[in-house]
């Protein structure tokens, strides 16, 4: 699949899933692919992963793969819990 093409797709899932969830539907709290950016993305023969953010300041973030064997899209989202320093052992 094309990064482009795969980029486009994983944007409109992350809104369609960000507002769907918000609590206040208001049009001025619902995000556009505009708001949403990529973390991380790699492609590995046929299949795709990236990594996505929004620019909400809530501690998600999403996990987009697509799988070329099976031609199918799967989505994670996490929610962000700790970032602390670590010290050398």
């Amino acid at each position: 699949m094309d990064n482009d093409y795969f980029i486009k797709v994983a944007k409109e899932y992350v809104v369609h899933y960000t507002n769907g969830k918000m609590t206040d539907k208001t049009p001025k709290n619902k995000i556009t692919t505009k708001d949403v950016y990529v973390v991380w993305l790699n492609r590995t023969l046929q299949n795709n992963k990236a990594l996505l953010s929004t620019t909400i300041e809530d501690g998600m973030y999403y996990e987009f793969t697509y799988n070329g064997d099976k031609d199918e899209f799967y989505f994670d989202a996490y929610k962000h819990e700790n970032n602390y320093r670590i010290k050398h052992l």
